[in-house]
């Protein structure tokens, strides 16, 4: 199958997710920052402060492919230990902001899938704050297309994904006579690929096991 990228696609995804996630933080209390998220170790202010950091690196021209290891994730975690909530999520909006022409732009797709890291990250924070619509929303629709081509891109397993409301299934991964079958939510096979807790989620895998489905997390 031939995948054509839509350079326009991480901007789109980034801009519905500002619009709707930014309000909802500016919202809430200070100890809600300090909630746990589902990343081991971070709270709801580790996954801002690292969301914002990934973004501004990229508007600012200082990311390289293979980058945000751990050690650089804790790194710019630790350098915004003085920024109070509001000012993380004030540079946040930044970089949800900005980093669209960016990513458009860059001669590669792995900046694409910085535009789906944080579309993710912006739901394990809804989960966090007890938000309905973790891994949904406006913005599925996009990630859903950066998924299927980014696993495309990286020839990862093979899977055709039967998806809830959806009329045409979703292909994901190298071309394969003989995918792996899903069939469930598209919000618990976000949850699949990402390593996120399916706890209460209800769905059927054939040809695969749920580890081979992790692309990311």
């Amino acid at each position: 199958m031939t995948d054509i990228r839509d350079p326009e696609l991480p901007g789109l995804l980034l801009r519905t997710e500002r619009d709707a996630l930014i309000p909802l933080l500016r919202a809430r209390p200070d100890d809600d920052f300090a909630l746990r998220t589902a990343c081991p170790g971070w709270t709801v202010r580790h996954v801002l402060a690292h969301c914002s950091a990934a973004l501004i690196r990229v508007v600012e021209g200082r990311v390289e492919a293979g980058g945000f290891t751990p050690e650089e994730n804790d790194r710019d975690i630790a350098e915004r230990a003085d920024l109070s909530h509001q000012q993380i999520v004030d540079e946040l909006e930044r970089g949800m902001t900005e980093a669209g022409p960016v990513i458009a732009a860059a001669a590669h797709r792995w900046y694409d899938g910085i535009a789906l890291g944080e579309w993710v990250h912006a739901g394990d924070v809804r989960e966090a704050l007890g938000v309905p619509g973790a891994y949904e929303g406006e913005g599925l629709a996009p990630a859903l297309a950066l998924l299927a081509g980014l696993t495309r891109v990286r020839k990862a397993q093979p899977l055709l994904a039967r998806l809830d409301g959806h009329d045409a299934p979703l292909v994901l991964g190298a071309d394969s006579p003989e995918p792996a079958v899903y069939t469930g939510s598209a919000a618990t096979l976000i949850r699949l690929v990402a390593g996120r807790p399916l706890t209460g989620t209800r769905y059927e895998l054939s040809g695969a096991r749920e580890a081979d489905l992790l692309f990311f997390g």
